[in-house]
């Protein structure tokens, strides 16, 4: 065994209950691709390879829409890998309640988990039946508009301050031959816009009674309607983005061939990647600069049941590292988002990210719809709102009695 083997060994034994007899190789299915989140799914790699274990990287490019339904399949199927993400919620309820993932109610109970995630909803959506079954990474947020300051000044207007500016600006920013907003053509960047729209202009109690209590008349009623009227403004602006990949819509507000776009925080990694600084190259406006609300969805790693004794060890390390101080810094600062542990030091962090902090810490927070959609019914929303956005012919009306028809039904 070299010197360098030989550390890695030794560092295993010491920091986790491991011995390097046991230590092996475990696929870690994702589908961070961009080159943000593959910067940031690095950190992960490299800590748990510093146990004595092998991160095998099994990246599914194409978003979570594509690479889901083949993490299910593999593990439904009969050839699991070690660990998978998804995003904080219902999206592997199933397949707990086929008995196919680890329980890790020890693992969380041993490491104080309820103790140090904040906020405690994000552990809440990966307990079923009061067994914990998933390790929350991140908080990712997706009430953020960012919007390139030098396709802006290249119209000759002022950065706005919040979405009725940013519409404002629209005309200024299309004679200048700038596309106002950047909207990717993956469903659920469409969707996505539209709940970040709704708490903006509908506010919090309105998007609970829509999302969480499945409430029919509120999402037909006149403060919805509002909502398909900003959507539908957000349609027009968006005309002549032409990209699919949310990067790809990313990289135009990066590169001033775009105003703006609203996106989850994990934009921030690829400004940072483009080597770009908050304030002075790009602004975040979160809530759109009108209701300073975050979501706190996010990622988290589930744990398919192995036959291998020594690859369910690893599983155990991989969760313990995951939710370690240092990884924990290292990847989200990378990732754009925010660290689930409310005792790690971001001084690291930039403006765009200490915005985030202090509204998490001033409470001022929502549940995703992940968290409090199905699977299922998420499914179809972002069916409706991707033909909303590329169908100019749809009115807003009758989307709207689609999306209430489509939250009577919801489970």
């Amino acid at each position: 065994m070299n010197f360098r083997l030989m550390a890695a060994a030794l560092a295993a034994s010491v920091v986790l209950p491991l011995g390097a007899a046991d230590a092996t190789d475990l696929e870690v299915t994702h589908w961070w691709t961009s080159g943000g989140e593959a910067a940031a799914v690095a950190e992960l790699a490299k800590a748990f390879d510093a146990t004595g274990n092998k991160w095998v990287d099994g990246a599914i490019a194409g978003s979570g829409g594509t690479a889901r339904p083949i993490m299910i399949s593999r593990i439904t199927g009969g050839d699991p890998m070690g660990a998978t993400q998804f995003n904080h919620g219902r999206q592997a309820e199933e397949l707990v309640q086929a008995g196919l993932m680890r329980d890790l109610t020890d693992v969380a109970t041993a490491e104080h988990w309820k103790d140090i995630i904040r906020p405690s909803s994000l552990l809440d959506s990966c307990t079923i039946d009061g067994k914990i079954y998933c390790a929350p990474v991140n908080i990712h947020s997706w009430q953020w508009l960012w919007l390139s300051n030098a396709a802006f000044k290249k119209a000759g207007v002022e950065v706005p301050k919040n979405w009725d500016e940013f519409v404002a600006a629209a005309p200024a920013l299309e004679k200048a031959g700038i596309v106002p907003l950047a909207v990717g053509g993956q469903p659920w960047q469409a969707a996505g816009a539209f709940d970040v729209l709704m708490v903006a202009i509908a506010g919090k109690d309105t998007f609970y009674k829509v999302f969480k209590d499945k409430d029919a008349e509120a999402a037909a009623g006149p403060e919805i309607a509002k909502v398909f009227k900003a959507a539908d403004d957000a349609r027009k602006m968006s005309k002549g983005s032409n990209v699919q990949d949310w990067n790809q819509a990313t990289n135009l507000v990066i590169t001033g061939k775009a105003g703006g776009q609203i996106m989850g925080d994990w934009a921030q990694g690829e400004f940072q990647l483009a080597g770009q600084k908050a304030g002075s190259d790009y602004t975040c406006l979160p809530g759109l600069g009108v209701n300073e609300i975050i979501s706190t969805g996010g990622d988290a790693f589930y744990f398919p049941l192995l036959k291998d004794e020594a690859k369910s060890k690893a599983q155990d390390v991989l969760a313990k590292t995951l939710l370690d101080p240092k990884t924990q810094v290292a990847f989200n600062l990378k990732k754009g988002s925010l660290p689930v542990r409310g005792d790690v030091d971001l001084a690291a962090a930039n403006d765009c990210m200490k915005k985030g902090l202090d509204i998490l810490a001033k409470g001022n927070v929502i549940e995703g719809t992940d968290q409090l959609l199905s699977a299922d019914s998420q499914k179809q929303k972002e069916d409706l709102f991707s033909e909303f956005f590329a169908n100019p012919s749809m009115t807003p009306e009758a989307a709207q009695k689609r999306f209430a028809e489509i939250i009577a039904s919801a489970d």
